[in-house]
């Protein structure tokens, strides 16, 4: 065996051993219930995004400044370039997790094993595409950009780090991926916090010492590798048959077969999430990606927090599905969707009032690109999160097929308008968010459908279900651009404006909320949801 299984304490990682002398945090971290698991999942993936918000908060600034307008464009638009490689990888964690997430309930440790071996083995089948496709990309890249002479090196060295770290990341998420797939993630709450801190400082020390963008990037591969190293050790410690076992061929045609629907679903996800600012650079220049990346920071950040909490949900799901409950399963899929909307009303409304005034106290009055792109940037984010929610839970139903074909039509269609629209039209941020989210549209209905059909619910009835909500939502969005036209402008400054600037945010984001409770839900929604975190909070007090 590659990792021999052992199995530890019941301790957290990250934080101490207090799990040892305090009661209540023992009865936290030993319940074994969904609600339990998935709460704790959640409250971790909420803690680390949040320092890296805290870290991006204070990062970006200087990154601007240390880079300058020209090399942070090209860092957006070089990530997203390679991003686009990551399909090549095959992606057999994630076929992994998928996998182990719908076989929960199996003791049938041996064979979780073997589907270890098969994720490694597929890795270093897929690992000469990665490498090869990397070198072409690392050497054409600067042409592409139309990158001046003197920043061709620099542009390829940068591009060469960021391959080495995504032919790295592939391998370093397994332990990770174990421990999602185990409904386990909570274990590692406190290590993933320190790691993003650690990365942030480190980011800075690159910059501070002026090694450019090269230091940079030279700083994400560091931490790829200490993080694949620091999760091994904590899968190691809380699966017990965390390891590695020989597979058979017929294990390993089974997850080459997984493997090329989830690499052909990453490859559509990576145009999904990359394309805006690949196209907004290629089309149009590397410094609008400067401004239009810093308006859409805010409400891809504080919106896509949404997405990650119910990340930790997902694996409990998949063992509901892999069970056959298909009743609990398009419950806990209702109040999923029914959270997300709330919160994602509720902030995106608060961002459109408010991020002018955010973007000129964080970085200066000159990025921010408009009221009108500001809203269709909310609106093509809030889009996406509802599209990822549906995107995991077909995951762990291990049915991608129709997946994949209703997001390459929808995807190349989005590609198609935004693209023309930028470039024959001249539209710039808005021709690229209304491309968007004409072609994702078919997502947006595709997606609900097939999980109907899985969990058959009718058709008919998610429609009944969306009408309230989405109207809600209109409203409350135009309400809140009409909103941010009353905020005056320059009119924060240093402190005192980042503290009259979060009392006046705090307090809309209030009656946004109370808005959005009373007008989207109904009273029987309220109830269950109000049940929910009672739930929660008795088993947290018990």
């Amino acid at each position: 065996m590659l990792f021999c299984s052992k199995k530890g304490p019941s301790r957290i990682i990250g934080i101490t051993r207090i799990g040892q002398k305090s009661k209540l945090l023992s009865r936290i971290f030993s319940d074994d219930s969904l609600t339990k698991k998935a709460s704790l999942n959640a409250l971790t993936s909420a803690l680390d995004y949040g320092a890296r918000l805290i870290v991006a908060f204070f990062v970006t600034p200087w990154m601007v400044a240390g880079l300058g307008d020209y090399y942070y464009g090209a860092w957006q638009i070089l990530n997203r370039l390679v991003g686009y490689l990551a399909p090549t990888s095959g992606k057999p964690t994630q076929v992994l997790q998928s996998t182990i997430a719908n076989q929960q309930a199996s003791t049938d440790y041996e064979l979780k094993r073997r589907y270890v071996g098969a994720t490694l083995v597929i890795w270093m089948l897929f690992l000469p595409t990665m490498g090869i496709t990397g070198g072409l990309i690392t050497w054409f890249v600067p042409f592409w950009l139309h990158a001046p002479e003197k920043y061709i090196w620099t542009v390829r060295a940068t591009t060469a780090l960021l391959v080495a770290n995504l032919v790295t990341t592939s391998l370093a998420t397994l332990p990770e991926s174990a421990l999602e797939g185990e409904n386990l993630s909570y274990q590692r709450i406190g290590l993933s916090v320190i790691l993003v801190f650690i990365g942030g400082g480190l980011t800075w020390l690159a910059l501070h010492l002026d090694t450019g963008i090269i230091g940079v990037a030279a700083v994400a591969l560091t931490m790829t590798l200490l993080t694949g190293l620091l999760y091994l050790m904590v899968a190691r410690t809380f699966i017990p048959w965390f390891g590695v076992a020989r597979p058979s061929r017929n294990q390993i045609r089974h997850f080459l077969s997984l493997s090329w629907w989830f690499l052909s679903w990453n490859t559509l996800m990576n145009l999904m999430i990359a394309s805006d600012v690949v196209l907004l650079g290629l089309l149009g220049s590397v410094e609008s990606v400067t401004s239009y990346s810093l308006t859409k920071y805010a409400p891809e950040t504080l919106i896509s927090v949404v997405a990650i909490m119910f990340f930790g949900v997902i694996p409990g799901l998949g063992g509901i599905i892999g069970s056959g409950d298909l009743i609990k399963a398009a419950s806990i899929r209702g109040e999923i969707m029914a959270i997300t909307w709330l919160i994602v009303t509720v902030l995106g409304a608060s961002i459109l009032v408010w991020n002018r005034p955010f973007i000129e106290l964080w970085v200066g009055k000159d990025y921010f690109v408009g009221a009108l792109p500001n809203l269709l940037i909310v609106m093509v984010v809030t889009q996406f999160v509802f599209i990822r929610n549906d995107s995991n839970i077909i995951d762990v139903t291990l049915r991608l097929e129709g997946k994949v074909l209703i997001s390459t039509i929808s995807i190349t269609l989005s590609l198609l308008a935004a693209g023309i629209l930028i470039k024959y039209f001249d539209l710039g941020v808005v021709g690229l968010c209304v491309g968007i989210l004409a072609g994702r549209s078919i997502i947006s209905i595709g997606f609900p459908v097939l999980i109907g059909r899985f969990l058959k619910v009718p058709l008919i009835s998610q429609i009944k279900g969306v009408l309230r909500p989405v109207s809600v939502t209109i409203l409350v969005l135009l309400l809140a651009t009409w909103g941010s036209t009353l905020v005056p402008c320059n009119a924060f400054f240093g402190l005192k404006g980042w503290i009259l600037f979060i009392l006046l945010a705090g307090l809309t984001s209030g009656f946004f909320l109370a808005l959005a409770i009373f007008a989207g839900f109904s009273a029987y929604q309220r109830k269950k949801i109000a049940q929910r975190i009672r739930s929660l909070a008795s088993k947290t007090s018990s």
